[in-house]
């Protein structure tokens, strides 16, 4: 039997313990006190309440009552949700969803969501609806379960959901998690109604698998239907890192500053994407204003400024940031911190600091080192010519060298003179770890036996290539003037320019010859010429018809800044440096592992790379 209330307002909520309720009688009320709710404890006073003094069915509010309380507990307790589940006297499409809901959120129960949905489907009188699918599409993306999520993808089409707008936004984001950007695409081209939030989804799926570009031109596309939001920044600030373009990244960075509003949460991940982003556009100076501009920062914040300073040598800024972040903020170090101090100290050839912070980061912070972490170490020792220390790093690894490892020990061994035996150890490991995609590891051998005069050698390794069909890895330099991204290979003849560019390519060896430089053709292995042949081979260059084209273009007094796909020939580093000087400019080089600012004939590497 219930009783009736008591006249007056609703009783509130105060505390752990809940001195009115055993006053409260009426499922109305009983709503209205858990919409007052603040704690779990606090809900299961309510609940048990609610059991004891109202029979099942005996009001059209109990129904509601029991959903609310599964709702809120959803939210705070997995275990205590499943419990308030099993003893619903109706479930519905609601209640399902709300543990389905509760299970893909979870950390680590996402798994059970998916084994919900397929028990949800074998429940009589209850059927998914457009709220069931969403999540989950979030547990199978996160779990990166394709099949699950692709059968999910057919209840979607039988039960005609095909043109929901939120269901067609987790499809894409689904599908692009496990890799498969084509149907993701399909998704979005076949759908009949489009949101920002499914323009984002299939920009940020570009992103993620690297089709850069592409992520730019469908931003362009975008902006003719929607006005772009701070996600859709985020992932086009995101592209412009990855590709160097430092010119779209300073105009997304005034769109943001202009035109997005957003909360806390989304103005740290903006912020943290535009401290990435100028960072490897080579603007360390920029990524510093907007880290020290920030309100609000997180561990990644910290990360994306600590890493800028490391691509970019800095180790002094590095460490002085890292004691900041610790010391004055209290942030915990993560993994990635020290992946940053680690490069850092790898980039300036810091042997005692390199060790010193390894060992602070597995003694102090009880954080497990991972590849990247042994591989910086490694690659640390190799370089400075600790080549035994190295290798004793190597095999005390609890996990399997990858063939970045081997790859640093065989440049060492070359770079060292580390001997031949132990140089083609070193190859024939980097081999078993590429496979197919060695071309690295044959580059290096034979650069090895060129300088020990193996030609015969250098000779069988070519033409193993050939048999195995594996090619040298074209260089690529890219070099952006007036915001349009300029591309030349090595010995390149396709651009407009050619010929103005071949042209100032012998104004800059003249000038290069009058201040005594000849070539170093060290590292010019695996061509067929004569020491001036390979001269004129290493004149051509990517990144030399690069800077060329940046010294016909570039307006005066403006950096000329170049991405290089490939790690720097000591020839051509030799040759920016002394370019710096004659024509009085900056030129900023990303390679393939950091940067290297040159200015007036010095390079910030100290010639250590």
């Amino acid at each position: 039997m219930i009783l009736a209330a008591a006249p007056g307002p609703p009783p509130s909520v105060t505390g752990a313990i809940i001195p009115t309720i055993l006053s409260v009688s009426s499922p109305a009320h009983l709503l209205h006190l858990l919409t007052q709710c603040t704690t779990v404890s606090q809900l299961k006073q309510i609940h048990a309440h609610a059991l004891r003094t109202t029979p099942p069915q005996s009001d059209p509010d109990i129904s509601r009552l029991f959903k609310k309380i599964l709702q809120f507990s959803s939210l705070h307790d997995l275990r205590y949700t499943i419990n308030v589940f099993k003893r619903l006297p109706d479930r519905d499409s609601f209640t399902w969803n709300t543990l389905i809901r509760a299970h893909a959120h979870s950390a680590d129960h996402k798994e059970q969501a998916i084994m919900l949905f397929y028990q949800m489907l074998n429940e009589e009188n209850v059927s998914p609806d457009k709220y069931t699918f969403p999540f989950v599409l979030k547990a199978c993306a996160y779990l990166f379960a394709l099949f699950e999520g692709a059968q999910v993808h057919g209840q979607v089409l039988k039960r005609g959901f095909g043109s929901d707008v939120y269901i067609n936004n987790s499809l894409i984001h689904f599908y692009a998690s496990c890799g498969c950007l084509d149907y993701a695409r399909k998704v979005f081209e076949e759908m009949p109604e489009r949101s920002v939030v499914s323009w984002n989804a299939m920009i940020n799926a570009l992103v993620e698998v690297g089709e850069l570009e592409g992520a730019l031109r469908m931003f362009s596309e975008m902006q003719m239907l929607f006005e772009p939001d701070g996600y859709t920044v985020q992932s086009v600030i995101a592209a412009c890192a990855g590709l160097g373009a430092l010119s779209l990244g300073i105009w997304a960075h005034v769109y943001v500053l202009r035109k997005c509003k957003f909360d806390a949460n989304l103005e740290i991940l903006v912020n943290n994407s535009l401290v990435d982003m100028y960072g490897k556009c080579g603007s360390v100076n920029l990524a510093v204003q907007v880290f020290e501009g920030m309100r609000n920062r997180d561990v990644n914040s910290w990360n994306s400024i600590i890493l800028g300073f490391a691509m970019h040598g800095k180790f002094e800024a590095a460490i002085e940031y890292f004691e900041r972040m610790v010391n004055e903020d209290g942030f915990v170090p993560s993994s990635i911190t020290f992946l940053g101090v680690l490069s850092a100290c790898n980039h300036r050839g810091l042997v005692d600091e390199g060790r010193k912070y390894f060992h602070k980061m597995v003694n102090e912070f009880d954080i497990t080192p991972v590849l990247e972490h042994y591989g910086c170490l490694i690659d640390l020792l190799s370089h400075a010519g600790l080549i035994n220390e190295a290798l004793d790093t190597v095999f005390s690894m609890p996990m399997k060298p990858d063939s970045v490892i081997w790859r640093s020990l065989l440049d060492a061994c070359c770079k060292k003179d580390a001997g031949l035996e132990l140089s083609e150890e070193m190859a024939r490991h980097m081999i078993e770890c590429e496979g197919s995609d060695c071309s690295g590891a044959y580059v290096l051998l034979s650069r090895l036996y060129a300088l020990a005069n193996r030609w015969n050698e250098v000779g069988l390794v070519r033409k193993l290539m050939g048999e195995k069909g594996v090619n040298k890895e074209p260089g690529c330099s890219i070099v952006e003037i007036d915001g349009i991204a300029h591309e030349f290979f090595a010995g390149d003849t396709s651009h407009p320019q050619t010929t103005e560019i071949y042209q100032h390519l012998d104004v800059i060896e003249e000038k290069l010859t009058s201040m005594g430089y000849s070539p170093d053709i060290s590292q010019a292995a695996m061509v067929d010429e004569d020491g001036d042949g390979k001269g004129r081979s290493l004149r051509l260059h990517s990144e030399r018809l690069a800077v060329a084209f940046g010294l016909l273009n570039q307006k005066p007094g403006v950096p000329i800044r170049i991405f290089k796909n490939l790690r720097f020939c000591s020839d051509c580093h030799n040759v920016i440096k002394l370019i710096s000087k004659i024509f009085n400019v900056e030129v900023i080089v990303r390679d393939r592992l950091r940067f290297h600012h040159f200015l007036d004939g010095s390079c910030s590497c100290m010639d250590y790379w």
